[in-house]
């Protein structure tokens, strides 16, 4: 543990928080959920106050886009294989015999229970500084132009699972004549998820609705 927690560069006051962002939920009740829906949040949030500030040139589309990349599942997953967070996970006995510990959704899962952890630990400038070591070069170099086309992503993350292609529906529209707002739904029906985002054109708000559910959608291993 003191490894782990020399990687994370955050010892711990309380040492259970640790234990239990490591806690998948097959080994039982006392899991890492919680702990990870807080962490998402708290990522989303530092990732997005970092860009703002960082970013002064970028348009909202832009900053969305960039964001969405950085928090998505399978740059988490890439992030906690560099940690060896596999080694320290506590699994429950199905899900080691499967391979748990290699698992990209239990991995990126895994490093948003951890940041949830810490900020209760010791609070928002503690979680903000281990979100900036953990993506570290990927805030300093990512660049809106290098980033694929999320629709593009999300088409090719369905087809090589067998899945249809996703839903887009416009729910609404608003604003003036020459600044028109378009509300777009991103459906995936069988995992039963929807992300809706807005546009300033329909192509632009489904854009940012496919970057949406790219943060959605599972990973695999």
């Amino acid at each position: 543990m003191t490894a782990l927690e020399d990687r994370l560069g955050h010892h711990f006051n309380n040492k259970d928080l640790l234990l239990q962002a490591l806690t998948h939920k097959s080994r039982g009740k006392e899991n890492n959920e919680r702990l990870e829906f807080l962490g998402d949040a708290v990522l989303g949030y530092v990732v997005a106050d970092l860009l703002f500030y960082r970013r002064q040139e970028a348009a909202e589309d832009t900053l969305t886009l960039m964001r969405s990349s950085l928090v998505k599942g399978e740059t988490l997953a890439d992030v906690a294989k560099g940690l060896g967070l596999g080694d320290y996970l506590r699994l429950g006995v199905g899900e080691q015999k499967s391979g748990g510990h290699r698992r990209s959704s239990i991995l990126a899962d895994t490093l948003e229970a951890i940041i949830g952890a810490v900020h209760i630990d010791a609070g928002v400038a503690a979680s903000t500084a281990l979100v900036i070591r953990l993506l570290g070069a990927r805030l300093e170099n990512i660049d809106a132009q290098q980033i694929k086309d999320p629709k593009t992503l999300l088409q090719e993350y369905l087809q090589a699972r067998s899945f249809p292609l996703p839903e887009y529906t416009v729910i609404a529209t608003g604003g003036f004549e020459h600044e028109k707002v378009f509300k777009v739904s991103c459906r995936v029906t069988p995992l039963q998820l929807e992300a809706t985002a807005e546009g300033s054109s329909r192509r632009a708000a489904e854009k940012l609705a496919a970057a949406e559910m790219l943060t959605k959608v599972p990973q695999d291993g």
